[in-house]
């Protein structure tokens, strides 16, 4: 799709997608949490990469100029991924909330638009690379989407 449609800007909006059915399907998680673990972790990830991007090579453009480039951003990446996954396993930070127990009330469709027209927006974004806009979105989106997921588990310790 990236190449042969040159749809490039459609690309993570079909991957967020696909990664949420692949958390309905096979983690077996309801279909509103699995999109919510879905673009937190997009989000997170784009965050970080973007940053990356700008601090390594001064903007997306530059690390995209080369494949080098594009390899060292993923690497650097995925290995600063992987070392800030296992310190948060280590010090046993983590979500422990009860999928199951989704309740649909007000905040839930609140929460389902949100996330709308964060895969809406997403696309615009791409699809313009404009780096200062994509750390402001990625770093708004993703306070938001940890904010809410905390404050839902707090709500089930209550419980």
């Amino acid at each position: 799709m990236r190449n042969e449609f040159s749809l490039a800007y459609l690309v993570p909006l079909i991957t967020i997608l696909l990664f949420a059915v692949f958390f309905k399907v096979v983690v077996k998680i309801p279909l509103i949490w699995s999109v919510v673990v879905t673009v937190l972790g997009y989000v997170a990830y784009a965050f970080l990469q973007t940053a990356l991007a700008k601090l390594l090579f001064g903007s997306i453009a530059a690390a995209q100029g080369n494949a080098s480039n594009g390899y060292l951003l993923q690497f650097a990446s995925g290995f600063i991924t992987i070392l800030l996954s296992i310190w948060l396993y280590k010090i046993g930070w983590g979500f422990k909330f009860d999928f199951e127990r989704l309740r649909f009330k007000f905040e839930d469709v609140l929460m389902i638009l949100l996330i709308i027209f964060f895969l809406i927006f997403v696309s615009v974004i791409f699809y313009y690379n404009d780096l200062f806009v994509n750390i402001l979105f990625f770093a708004a989106v993703t306070v938001f989407l940890l904010y809410y997921a905390i404050r839902k588990e707090a709500e089930e310790d209550n419980d």
